[in-house]
């Protein structure tokens, strides 16, 4: 419809109502009810059409029920916008706040409380007083609700005139249900809005609401109210603090049926209430948890998947806080295969936090079977689960064994997952290194690509590199594609598991570091350059000195972090039945702007991330570990241990002069017996290597050391390079391997 066009069909529809206003000629009803609909069908695609305004407002003189709804509809929608038409409407609304018909009484009243302007508010004291005393149900409901209206427009005039206080009156008196239920949600409404206006009058209107009578009168009529009512009781009954161990029994029983609702929105209000009661009893406590168990777990497996996610968030809140309650029933949370992917990944969180020692092989052997499912992001969850509960020490005999049968898939993204994990369970086990490392030599680098996959694999390449002989070629072939590779954290690791090798096997390794040195160097990124030029400072303070930073001793990491700290925990469980469940956060992470940040959609999912969130590929295994040996991982592949968290300790670094050479402790990851030795005679020819062979090659690179510690060139080495390789030629060969390309 062009604007010529639509000015005629208005013009024409001006005409008729003008015609038909005042007209009480047979059939005129049905006229006027059709050209309604044509006026509604307009405003409701976006067409302005309040032109007609005037006309609407004189034929709403009329008994029919149908054109008075949609002539209220009409007035409401254009009312606020032009406020001096809206003076047009008060005669007519007004009088029909008078009418017989309580429902024409109930929709007047609405309409005129929906004009929101400020002028006209005098005209709302009448109606609204005499809708809260209505002899109907209908119309005091409506009035309710009125009153909240009136507040948000002029809240002096409603305090003033006193419609709070009729409020509390019908809260506690008023027969119908319906009507208590607005009550209270208009003066929670208004409590809340009064808070910034006089804290004090707020501070005591609610302690009023929340008084005894009024929970308990609540409370006995809890069955009357309607399922959105009773959540709005419910929530309101768990802020009420009881007076003693026998007051919580009393309503603990009244809600005992709540339980049973078919609305999971009544079922986790009542479970709030249930817990907030008790949060002060043990023993009553976790038998609370044994009560609504059943309850959440029959939500779980019946409804929507938008209702079994929501239900299951609460649940896994539930289970972190008493995982043994919920061991037995671990076959709940089994995956089926029309759950969506979301609901699938939080089953299979829920079968991490339920799993300990005797149900670990039934959990893992089903956390086994996703592994290889057609849903990429599923197989990837699964894997990190399975590594989880190995880090959780269950049964990890055969955990370790099944993470390896992970790699023999020959599936790109299952080999991947499955090297991160095995890089922290030698973190955690540093016993399994040989039965871990035989399969893992296994693995071809050719088919590692991704970044966090390819550093657990040259971290295990630098820190086991005596179990398996062909590291330092592996590592070179690495070396050699420095430029082709993007991710800064692989080079950042090729960096120190290439410095680890020089000081296990120096003669095949010296040249490679001496290249990755160089690399390092010249590399734009800066993390990268400064840990190159740390490292070569080092070595050029003594291979010894440098060793016992590079390479330390280390010991086993006994505790992996939690991505979430117990108080942050503490209060999602006090915002239970909120979103704060569901996003796994408190309210203020995602409301308060300051600390949400700015909104931002993903590129992968389109979701709004709500505040300071971890990374999908992230392990609890993979962040800063304070207390760790190993100083010189990358951030993003550590840990932090609890122990760490507990002390609140800051890492200082190693006291350089403070070593000394005869206090080496003993390495804790040498599998042969005499490592010592090896370690020794591998220092001793490091030494000897850099004795004749500036590392980088490079004479012009200049660095300021200490006089204590600088390094001094022999203008005249005993042994060249190209010497020494005819002479490692020379040598007899004492091992051939053969290799088949199938």
């Amino acid at each position: 419809m062009n604007a010529d066009s639509r000015k005629g069909e208005l013009a024409d529809l001006k005409a008729q109502l003008r015609q038909l206003a005042g007209s009480r000629q047979p059939g005129v009803e049905d006229i006027k009810r059709e050209l309604y609909k044509k006026v509604i069908s307009y405003m409701t695609i976006g067409i302005d059409v309040s032109s007609l305004f005037s006309e609407m407002v004189m034929c709403s003189a009329t008994s029919d029920l149908v054109l008075k709804k949609m002539c209220y509809l009409y007035v409401g929608n254009y009312a606020r916008g032009h406020p001096d038409l809206a003076l047009l409407t008060i005669n007519f609304l007004q009088k029909d706040c008078h009418d017989d018909d309580p429902m024409i009484r109930g929709l007047a009243l609405r309409s005129l409380c929906s004009l929101r302007v400020k002028n006209l508010v005098e005209y709302l004291i009448g109606p609204l007083r005499s809708g809260l005393k209505d002899a109907n149900g209908y119309v005091r409901t409506v009035a309710a609700m009125g009153v909240l209206k009136l507040y948000h427009i002029a809240p002096s005039q409603c305090t003033d005139n006193e419609f709070p206080a009729m409020l509390r009156a019908l809260l506690l008196n008023d027969p119908d249900a319906q009507v208590v239920a607005n009550c209270l949600c208009a003066l929670q409404e208004i409590y809340t809005a009064e808070v910034n206006v006089s804290p004090e009058t707020a501070a005591r209107d609610r302690e009023h609401l929340l008084s005894k009578p009024v929970i308990y009168s609540l409370l006995n009529r809890i069955k009357d109210f309607t399922e959105w009512a009773q959540c709005l009781v419910l929530d309101m009954v768990s802020k009420y603090v009881p007076s003693d161990s026998d007051e919580s029994f009393d309503m603990m029983n009244i809600l005992e049926d709540r339980l049973q609702h078919t609305n999971s929105a009544v079922v986790l209000a009542a479970i709030k209430v249930f817990l907030h009661l008790t949060i002060s009893m043990a023993d009553i406590h976790q038998q609370v948890y044994e009560r609504i168990k059943a309850p959440l777990l029959t939500l779980v497996n019946s409804g929507s998947a938008e209702q079994t996610y929501a239900v299951l968030s609460h649940l896994h809140l539930l289970v972190l806080r008493a995982p043994v309650l919920f061991s037995n029933d671990y076959k709940h949370f089994y995956c089926r295969y029309s759950d969506p992917t979301y609901v699938k990944k939080l089953k299979l969180e829920m079968l991490t936090a339920v799993a300990n020692e005797t149900n670990t092989y039934e959990i893992v052997t089903e956390l086994s079977e996703y592994a290889a499912n057609v849903d990429v992001a599923i197989a990837r969850e699964s894997i990190r689960a399975v590594g989880k509960i190995a880090l959780q020490q269950y049964d990890v005999n055969a955990i370790v064994d099944r993470l390896l049968q992970f790699l023999e898939m020959e599936k790109d993204y299952v080999t991947a997952e499955t090297l991160v994990l095995v890089k922290d369970l030698l973190r955690k086990y540093p016993q399994w290194s040989h039965d871990c490392i035989a399969v893992v030599g296994s693995v071809s680098s050719k088919t590692v690509t991704e970044p966090k996959a390819k550093s657990a694999l040259v971290w295990m390449l630098g820190e086991y590199a005596y179990d398996m002989p062909d590291a330092p070629y592996i590592l070179e072939g690495f070396i050699e594609n420095w430029i082709e590779e993007d991710s800064a954290q692989v080079r950042l690791e090729l960096l120190t598991a290439v410095t680890k090798i020089f000081f296990k096997r120096p003669p095949e390794s010296i040249k490679m570091l001496g290249a990755a040195l160089s690399a390092g160097l010249a590399d734009a990124h800066q993390d990268v350059h400064d840990r190159a030029l740390l490292y070569y400072r080092l070595l050029q303070q003594g291979v010894e000195v440098a060793e016992r930073v590079v390479n330390p001793a280390k010991q086993a990491v006994s505790v992996f972090a939690d991505t979430q700290s117990s108080e942050i925990k503490d209060r999602i469980f006090d915002e239970f039945n909120s979103l704060s469940v569901v996003y796994q956060q408190p309210s203020y992470m995602f409301l308060d702007k300051e600390v949400r940040g700015p909104i931002e959609l993903t590129e992968d999912s389109g979701i709004l991330p709500l505040g300071p969130t971890i990374a999908d590929d992230v392990l609890p295994s993979q962040l800063v570990d304070a207390t760790d040996n190993d100083l010189l991982l990358s951030a993003s592949d550590k840990e932090e241990s609890v122990a760490a968290v507990s002390n609140g300790s800051h890492y200082s670094g190693p006291d350089l002069a403070g070593f000394e050479s005869s206090s080496a402790p003993p390495r804790s990851t040498s599998s042969p017996s005499s490592t010592s030795q090896v370690t020794s005679t591998s220092a001793a020819a490091a030494t000897s290597l850099l004795d004749f062979e500036d590392l980088l090659g490079l004479n012009t690179y200049e660095v300021s050391t200490p006089a204590l510690f600088s390094l001094k060139l022999k203008t005249k080495p005993s042994l060249v390079a190209q010497a020494f390789q005819r002479k490692w030629g020379q040598l007899a060969v004492a091992l051939t391997l053969v290799r088949f390309v199938y």
